[in-house]
């Protein structure tokens, strides 16, 4: 640590920096206090430093106080990197630059950003230097907000859950924020408090590379899901702090707004729609789960022509002004600068920084030039109203006292009880099994017996733990493969497994294929494993490395990449059952496979458990039950495919290519179909269920009158089983031009084989609602058709009237 003399002559370096500041850009000199005194100069207690103060009067009395300089430095952020070295993630040397250190302070302290794999005690001793200066050695003790990943798992060796679209295909809402709480366990103990995490785009562009980061393609699911993943990251409060302080841990919704629907699927592209697009589905997951979420990150795309960025009427007129968001709001990393190099609506540094703070009231992440180091410049210029600083200010405080920061912002002692613990397994086990989707059985092809002589094991994806983006260098050494989840499982059996890659992932060789026909025809079965690939944060973003998903990774066909349908074709030309896996980030487009494989599973990208899960559900030992977030093309050209489209986009006058080559001529489209190979919601289980006795609790409502549908589940088979009811509904007359359909609510329900279940569904009147002609949310009278089934199959149906 730094040594007292260190520590007093950076203190006398604050108390003059005070003293020199005028009160014209805002300061209170008269309430400027000596370092080391928990008083003001009359003796009395700063109302900030009283944690048992409401948290708008700590922030009205923290602002004042602060200079400009230390504003501003609130807004940018900081680096542990600046006086540790994590650039060696094995390394765990304990010591810091006190250079680095001082320099970091003085002008990007308000988040630092720490998102590095690095040994847990060496993070820990780093979070508590940094945070013990702030504390101890500046004029007004304000702790910084430590960042790091977590969207399916913290980054910093943490516990690795399945990709986001894997755990939307669980619809398991009680689940997922389980699993988000065991993410803050993680986190909270080693000093981290705030998580970018959860990502709330919309997979409707499929090209995009970041597909597997978001909760699927419907604005309810993502809404739903990403509400419990906030709930679940946040609840709760650190150690040592009072009952003021409302959460643990920041959640971060990202990316605000409309970011997963670029131009021709090409990250950080335009998006193009109107208000109404962008209310109705867009910001419609924001609205819903991110009321108390602590932070928010913006996008890097334009929307409409305007960059998100410096979007005033979305971040100022509908976050701030109608939805009343009042915590902190943050660039993605190097963002600003893009008005400059990207959008072109900026020349300077300075219009950058202007242009974001005064539009957004948001603050800058680091990877660009840092724009906002021009702020004070440009207020004692005149340029910049310093009201735009202090409202900024004013939402990194409030998030900070919320947190609790101001009393503990240190990592805990037994941080290690906290991590990679047995129960974050179990709970991830069942994950796993819940995010796997039965997309075709054929013949009852599965679940397979644990009797048979062999199987054949086949493909790329056999021997592989393929973890989604945003995890940590080496992390999948952490994983189970299928190949081991296969061999663990049928350990104590008689069960011979016949191996065989076939192909490399990236490759069109197909020179290995032979030996894989071989293992299948000398098995009584055969499991073919292929899909799509992505990379660690590490090697990702490495010159030569290759990958099919992630972020800046963006695809211009949805098929199998080489020789892997080859592969799939010669294996089931072997004669045996051939069961095809897709593990994968995104829909694999390949019609062959949805036409002619014996049974279909989808994998997306798991987490540590996949590998057993997936042998799991294969030999029946679990029963999937999981749905598909995101609908699957038949080919590129046929997307978007998402289900929900404005009525009348999708007329239907198929043509077909034959096996044969046969050229079958149609109009929408002439050799293809617009219609999806499986749907939103769709997803089968080797038990049976049946619906009876649907009813609403009332038959009509009026426009602000929720309301419930009710219905009764009965498992019908001889398997115990999960079944997730949804709910669709459709305005059939509208003002304008509504979905043909839209989820208006959902329920998973565990039936014993037999048993029934009564399941009521609560429906909120405004998901009835649009965006009418005159701009504003509404309601209208008419008649409303609902179902229960999934977005390609209706099961029960009745009308509900809005009078």
């Amino acid at each position: 640590m730094v040594a007292p003399s260190k520590r007093a002559a950076w203190a006398l370096l604050a108390v003059l920096v005070c003293l020199v500041e005028t009160k014209s850009h805002g300061t209170r000199d008269d309430l400027h206090f000596p370092v080391h005194t928990a008083t003001n100069k009359d003796g009395s207690l700063p109302i900030y430093k009283n944690p048992h103060i409401d948290i708008e009067a700590r922030v009205n009395d923290l602002l004042p106080r602060m200079t400009l300089e230390e504003k501003v430095a609130q807004l940018i952020q900081g680096d542990m990197n600046g006086w540790m070295n994590f650039n060696d993630p094995l390394d765990n040397t304990k010591v810091f630059n006190e250079t680095g250190l001082e320099e970091m302070m003085a002008q990007k302290a308000g988040t630092i950003w720490g998102g590095y794999l690095a040994p847990w005690d060496k993070f820990v001793f780093g979070v508590t230097v940094g945070q013990r200066y702030l504390m101890e050695n500046t004029t007004l003790s304000i702790p910084a907000i430590i960042q790091s990943e977590g969207l399916h798992g913290f980054t910093n060796n943490g516990t690795i859950w399945p990709s986001p679209i894997g755990l939307a295909a669980s619809f398991n809402p009680a689940l997922l924020e389980q699993a988000a709480a065991t993410i803050a366990n993680e986190a909270e103990g080693l000093g981290i408090s705030q998580i970018f995490a959860p990502v709330l785009d919309l997979s409707r562009e499929l090209r995009w590379g970041r597909v597997e980061e978001n909760f699927g393609e419907d604005s309810f699911l993502t809404g739903v899901m990403g509400l419990a993943y906030v709930t679940g990251l946040q609840s709760g409060r650190r150690r040592n702090t009072s009952t003021v302080a409302g959460a643990r841990m920041a959640a971060t919704c990202k990316h605000f707004a409309a970011f997963g629907s670029p131009q021709g699927g090409l990250n950080i592209a335009q998006v193009t729609g109107g208000e109404r697009e962008l209310r109705s589905a867009y910001l419609k997951p924001f609205n819903r789960a991110c009321a108390e979420s602590l932070a928010i990150m913006t996008a890097y795309s334009s929307y409409d022509g305007i960059p998100a960025i410096a979007n005033k009427h979305m971040l100022t007129d509908i976050l701030r002004n109608e939805w009343g968001y009042k915590y902190w709001v943050t660039s993605d990393a190097g963002s600003v600068d893009l008005l400059i190099t990207t959008h072109g609506t900026c020349e300077t540094r300075e219009c950058a920084a202007k242009t974001a703070l005064e539009n957004g009231i948001s603050g800058e992440m680091g990877g660009g030039t840092y724009t906002y180091l021009t702020l004070p410049d440009q207020v004692r210029a005149g340029t910049v109203n310093i009201k735009y600083i202090d409202e900024t200010v004013k939402t990194i405080l409030r998030t900070k006292f919320t947190l609790g920061l101001f009393e503990n912002p240190y990592p805990y002692d037994d941080y290690l009880s906290t991590l990679r613990t047995p129960q974050t397994r179990q709970l991830l086990h069942v994950m796993e099994r819940e995010t796997i989707v039965l997309l075709e059985n054929r013949r009852e092809t599965l679940p397979l017996s644990k009797s048979i002589s062999s199987i054949a094991l086949i493909g790329p994806q056999v021997d592989r733990v393929s973890f989604g983006d945003y995890v940590f260098f080496n992390a999948s050494k952490n994983g189970i493969s299928p190949l081991t989840g296969f061999t663990q499982l049928l350990s104590n059996t008689s069960v011979k497994i016949n191996y065989a890659p076939g192909c490399a992932l990236w490759s069109d060789d197909d020179s290995d294929i032979p030996a894989a026909v071989e293992a299948a025809r000398a098995s009584d079965v055969a499991v073919v494993m292929v899909g799509t690939w992505s990379l660690d944060q590490t090697l990702l973003w490495t010159p030569g490395t290759n990958a099919t998903t992630g972020e800046h990774v963006d695809l211009s066909d949805l098929g199998l990449v080489g020789a892997q349908l080859r592969l799939v074709q010669e294996v089931k030309a072997a004669g045996k059952p051939t069961v095809v896996v897709l593990i994968s980030g995104k829909p694999v487009a390949e019609p062959w496979i949805q036409e002619h494989a014996d049974a279909v599973v989808q994998q997306f990208y798991p987490g540590e458990l996949g590998g057993l899960a997936l042998a799991e559900v294969i030999f029946g030992d679990v029963n999937p039950s999981g749905k598909l977030p995101v609908s699957f093309p038949r080919s590129v050209g046929t997307t978007p495919a998402f289900y929900n489209y404005l009525k009348g986009s999708r007329p239907v006058d198929a043509g077909s290519i034959l096996n044969d080559g046969t050229l079958v001529f149609g109009h929408q489209y002439v050799l293809d179909s617009p219609v999806p190979l499986w749907s939103f919601g769709h997803g089968l289980s080797y038990t049976t269920f049946n619906y009876t006795d649907l009813a609403l609790s009332t038959p009509s409502i009026g426009p602000n009158e929720d309301f419930t549908i009710s219905v009764t589940v009965h498992n019908t088979g001889d398997r115990n089983g999960k079944e997730v009811i949804q709910v669709y509904a459709t305005d059939l007359v509208s003002s304008v031009v509504t979905p043909n359909q839209q989820l208006v609510g959902f329920q998973k329900v565990d039936l014993a084989a037999g048993d029934s279940k009564r399941v009521v569904i609560p429906v909120n009147a405004s998901e009835l609602a649009v965006w009418t002609l005159d701009s504003r949310w509404e309601v209208e009278p008419g008649q409303f058709a609902l179902k229960i089934g999934t977005s390609d199959q209706t099961f029960l149906n009745t009308t509900l009237v809005v009078r």
